[in-house]
């Protein structure tokens, strides 16, 4: 099964929004993450692991690929830490995206499962709006910021 949670990435001070597909299958188990992914995008495998557990879930025993469309854009930073997070658990039957087609999600997660803020709010949220999203989910410290875009609910 494969879910794809929306999010956002900056290049350079604009934002631009990403799709993280998430896909389980058979196979020896293995977590890899491609689309041109920096040091921490790959570093999120060890957050979203000790994350999910943490918070009570079980890991998924499984091949899990994670990829950031577009896979021509570099994607930088630990933003993208929380959707793939819900990714995985989507994936797994432990969780329904059903009926957030319009949200995207970012943040960067401890290894409790707490979210962390990110910079760049501003930017993405931004692009959220522009790629006529209507809610935007962030860590609590960035909600401000991202209400500055206008249009959206930020939660």
């Amino acid at each position: 099964m494969v879910v794809t949670v929306r999010s956002l990435g900056l290049q350079g001070i604009a934002g631009y929004e990403v799709s993280v597909e998430c896909a389980l299958s058979g196979g020896l188990p293995a977590f890899d993450v491609v689309g041109l992914p920096d040091a921490a995008v790959k570093e999120a495998r060890d957050r979203v692991r000790a994350a999910i557990r943490n918070c009570g879930f079980p890991f998924p025993v499984s091949r899990i690929t994670v990829n950031l469309a577009p896979a021509d854009r570099r994607k930088v930073g630990t933003v993208y830490d929380l959707p793939i997070l819900l990714g995985i658990l989507s994936a797994s039957g432990q969780l329904s995206m059903k009926g957030y087609a319009d949200a995207a999600f970012l943040g960067e997660l401890s290894l409790s499962g707490r979210l962390r803020p990110c910079a760049g709010m501003l930017s993405m949220a931004l692009a959220a709006k522009a790629a006529g999203l209507h809610k935007l989910f962030v860590p609590e410290q960035n909600a401000a910021e991202a209400t500055l875009a206008g249009g959206l609910e930020v939660y």
